[in-house]
């Protein structure tokens, strides 16, 4: 096993969120194994700028909501680098249309809900079995978990309840693994974003523009990919050793009850 890099496996590493936490994580020196359904051909300018950052960037084209692309992606990032510190299970989906829950249809939810939620559960599975192994192999390995959910796990919005529906129990997901990984000393984290700048959420911009401008935010702007990067970053580099299973909130006091 490489002694002399810590690696990363981020999955929607490319593009919005997971492109910040890449570009955090190899600025500190990371490995990353990236995940996405583009062709390699057009994330090539993103894997040149994280090699500008000093970071071994592989990609692997995969799909997390299928079975055999969780396999090969968690296969491919062992024959590269050898070794798996971290997973940031990062990649998401928005409903290909947003409905009214009077109106949603169960393809969009069984399609959401596959990849935002089963992807990240079963490819946990594989990365922490994985991890154990590591474990039990080298006294110094130090694995971590961290999942992206967001505040849509407790926020409701009912013209995208699959959304909600599968970050809620992504939130779960996360203590699951949390309790479960313990006795391995494998910490798990959740990080929650608020309102992020990102291609995801810019069909949406002058609706929360509107919303900041009216208070929505104690911190009043967007949240942008970095903000949540390095909230990742610091967790995966053991700046809470003793807060496994806690959640982070990056959402500019968002959810901070207020009278």
């Amino acid at each position: 096993m490489n002694e002399t890099k810590r690696v990363a496996l981020i999955t929607g590493g490319t593009r919005g969120i997971g492109l910040g936490i890449a570009r955090s994580l190899a600025q500190s020196g990371y490995g990353l194994t990236l995940c996405g359904r583009r062709n390699r051909e057009e994330i090539e300018g993103v894997l040149r700028e994280l090699g500008t950052e000093g970071a071994m960037a592989h990609y692997v084209q995969a799909d997390i909501s299928r079975q055999p692309d969780r396999v090969k992606l968690i296969e491919e990032a062992r024959n590269h680098f050898g070794r798996l510190d971290v997973l940031v299970n990062n990649a998401g989906i928005a409903p290909p249309e947003r409905r009214d829950i009077l109106e949603a249809q169960e393809e969009s939810f069984e399609f959401v809900l596959r990849v935002n939620l089963q992807g990240p559960y079963f490819l946990t599975q594989l990365a922490a079995r994985w991890m154990m192994e590591q474990g039990q192999n080298s006294r110094g390995f130090r694995g971590t978990v961290v999942f992206i959910t967001s505040v849509s796990a407790e926020v409701a919005s009912v013209n995208r309840g699959e959304y909600c529906i599968s970050k809620a129990g992504l939130a779960m997901s996360a203590r699951l693994w949390a309790v479960r990984l313990a006795e391995f000393g494998i910490p798990v984290y959740e990080v929650r974003p608020g309102i992020i700048a990102t291609d995801m959420t810019s069909g949406v911009q002058q609706k929360y523009d509107a919303l900041i401008e009216q208070g929505l935010l104690l911190q009043p702007r967007w949240g942008t990919p970095e903000d949540v990067g390095r909230a990742v970053l610091a967790l995966v580099s053991g700046a809470f050793p003793y807060s496994t299973g806690q959640v982070i909130m990056v959402d500019g006091g968002m959810t901070v009850g207020r009278l």
